[in-house]
């Protein structure tokens, strides 16, 4: 079981800006999962990957992927108080969820550095 977050790296962002968006993005994933699975989730440990993507049309992608999955998803949308525009995409949260089922639509994308 694992729950994975997948950050835009073409917008800037500082690391707490970008801590944040995660944090988002997992809460909201978080709530969409399954209840069994939630609890499996975190009687194995609260697995956490943050990976990286370079477009939003590629998120966009992903997230469509992970509806024809069925893996609990949650685009976060910035509201633009602090450094972005409003309406910036940010990051995509997956899961939790099976770890087989989550490595099918994100088995290519590289760890957050």
């Amino acid at each position: 079981m694992k729950q994975v977050i997948i950050v835009r790296r073409d917008i800037k962002m500082s690391k707490g800006k970008t801590a944040a968006q995660c944090c988002h993005g997992c809460l909201g994933s978080y709530k969409k999962a399954n209840p069994m699975k939630i609890k499996e989730w975190e009687n194995d440990g609260q697995a956490k990957i943050i990976l990286r993507i370079d477009s939003l049309e590629e998120l966009l992608e992903i997230q469509k992927l992970a509806i024809i999955n069925r893996i609990p998803n949650c685009l976060i949308i910035d509201q633009g108080r602090t450094e972005l525009p409003p309406s910036t995409v940010t990051c995509l949260g997956l899961g939790p969820d099976e770890e087989l089922i989550i490595d099918k639509v994100t088995k290519d994308l590289k760890l957050l550095a």
